[in-house]
C-alpha cells in the first residue's frame, strides 16, 4: 500500500485530537511490531503535532542501550514498563506505549507465538498488560498495534 492510499484508523484520529487538545506528545517503543505502530500514527496528516516518534527496539541490545531496559526477560511486564519509561525519556513526551513479545512462528525466551506485553507510562502511572493473541505472524503484529492504540485511547480517556 502506498503512502497516498494508506488507510487511516479512526482511533488514531481520536487519539491525536485528544493529545492536541491537551498539548501532549505521544511516543512509542516498539519491538515485535517493527515500526507498525508509528506508521499507523504517521498515516494521519499533521500527526507530528502530537506524535514525537517511535523507537524500534527490535534487538535486545537496543532495548538495553537506548531504552535502559534492565529486566532479565525482554518479554515481561517489567521490560514493557521500562521500554515505555525509556521512550518517554528519550522522546521527551507526555505519554508512551511499548510493545514487546513474540510474533512467531517459534518460541522466544520460552514464550509461545502470540505472547505480547504492552507497557504504558503517563504521568506517575506505569502499567503493563499481557496478551495472548492468535494467528500468524502478521495477524499477531496487527492485533498488537490495535491493542496498543486501544490502550493509549483508554489511558487518555481515563485522565
Amino acid at each position: 500500500m502506498s503512502a497516498a492510499t494508506e488507510a487511516v484508523d479512526p482511533i488514531v484520529v481520536e487519539i491525536l485530537d485528544v493529545l492536541r487538545d491537551r498539548g501532549w506528545m505521544l511516543g512509542a517503543a516498539e519491538s515485535l511490531t517493527g515500526g507498525a505502530f508509528g506508521s499507523a500514527i504517521a498515516a494521519v496528516s499533521g500527526a507530528s503535532d502530537a506524535f514525537a516518534g517511535s523507537i524500534v527496539s527490535y534487538a535486545t541490545e537496543v532495548k538495553r542501550s537506548v531504552l535502559a531496559v534492565t529486566a532479565e526477560s525482554v518479554i515481561s511486564e517489567d521490560a514493557a514498563i521500562e521500554m515505555a519509561r525509556g521512550a518517554r525519556r528519550v522522546l521527551d513526551c507526555d505519554i508512551a506505549v511499548s510493545m514487546t513479545g513474540v510474533a512467531g512462528p517459534g518460541l522466544q525466551e520460552g514464550q509461545p507465538a502470540g505472547t505480547v506485553v504492552l507497557g504504558l507510562s503517563v504521568g506517575d502511572v506505569e502499567s503493563a498488560t499481557r496478551l495472548s493473541l492468535d494467528g500468524d505472524r502478521q495477524a499477531v503484529r496487527t492485533a498488537t498495534v490495535a491493542a496498543a492504540l486501544g490502550l493509549v485511547r483508554d489511558a487518555l480517556v481515563a485522565r
